[in-house]
């Protein structure tokens, strides 16, 4: 039904994924016409975790009241708010959940870090945009919505989890999965008798993610996210076993090995271009290589925070390449 609703370009309704765990479509806001997959899971106690709350508009808290409803329960049955990563269509509606369940909210420690040091990261991803050559026209935009001008939500954390931890819910064994590389601090949920992964933003059916979305760090973003998909090449069984992917955006799947080794495929095609365009090039900057490379419709095409993440991606291809030092400022 997801599938189908995706493909319509519906909001796709309540489901049922497994006894006790519901998902739950969520609206952007700011205008945007889209939706994020949050998740509601039972405990043996009757307790609800929610698993990414969405967007932080009005109409997401009322639309899981609602469901809630459905399956006879309310938001005061909402004990714990587990949160896959930091980007506003998955943290941005915690806050208003806290308060109106009394619900702690739990994520990584580095997406608390990162949320903490948003002030200093914005003035050195501006400085990021000065050096990567950029056309003059695009740079305002890239300021306002990659650097200086960016949001994230501000909020801190009742519980904060590492990798292997188990979330407090009764009856089940839930545990968080590191997976940095989309953020620093991202985490996917598996519940292997359930056969059940909630993954985020980590792998999705069909969008190719991208990656170092969430703060500075002393890693490459692309190096971990390819280890974080190993990972998950290494999590998942063939046959009846097979994880069923609860994703944060478009639908569920079964086949997160497959979705997880072409990912990295992907990537390997990306670090080919790069290659290729330093290759091509005498001390190119990173707008140069980054013409060069396969964006779905071009560089052209890309504009604002896109933009901005396709610039950080082509840098992070050449630094895991090796070849960074073959790069010049603008």
């Amino acid at each position: 039904m997801q599938a189908e609703a995706v493909r319509r370009g519906e909001l796709p309704p309540v489901e049922e994924v497994r006894h006790g765990v519901w998902s739950v479509a969520f609206e952007f806001g700011d205008g945007i016409d889209d939706h994020s997959l949050g998740y509601v899971v039972e405990g043996s106690d009757g307790a609800l975790t929610v698993i990414d709350p969405g967007w932080g508009v009005e109409a997401n808290l009322d639309r899981l009241e609602s469901a809630l409803a459905d399956v006879d329960h309310s938001l005061a049955d909402v004990d714990l708010i587990a949160v896959t990563h930091l980007h506003a269509d998955h943290l941005g509606g915690a806050e208003a959940l806290r308060r109106a369940s009394g619900a702690r909210i739990a994520l990584h420690a580095a997406e608390q870090r990162a949320l903490g040091e948003r002030t200093s990261d914005a003035a050195a991803a501006d400085a990021d945009i000065a050096r990567w050559g950029a056309p003059r026209d695009d740079q305002e935009a890239l300021v306002a919505s990659w650097g200086s001008g960016r949001h994230l939500p501000a909020l801190t954390a009742d519980l904060l989890l590492g990798d292997g931890d188990v979330l407090p819910i009764a009856g089940r064994l839930l545990r968080a999965v590191h997976t940095p590389g989309h953020t620093a601090g991202h985490l996917c949920f598996v519940e292997p008798e359930q056969r059940l992964v909630f993954t985020g933003d980590h792998v999705l059916p069909r969008i190719n993610p991208g990656i170092g979305l969430g703060g500075r760090t002393g890693t490459n973003p692309l190096t971990d996210y390819l280890a974080s998909l190993d990972r998950m090449v290494a999590l998942d069984v063939a046959g009846p076993d097979a994880l069923e992917v609860c994703p944060g955006h478009e639908y569920r799947f079964v086949g997160l090995r497959g979705r997880a080794e072409a990912l990295i495929e992907h990537r390997a095609d990306r670090s080919r271009d790069a290659a290729a365009a330093l290759d091509a090039l005498d001390r190119p900057t990173v707008w140069q290589v980054a013409e060069r490379m396969s964006w779905s419709g071009g560089i052209a095409s890309l504009h604002g925070y896109r933009l901005g993440s396709a610039l950080a991606q082509t840098e992070w291809h050449v630094q895991d390449l090796g070849r960074a030092d073959e790069l010049r400022a603008a």
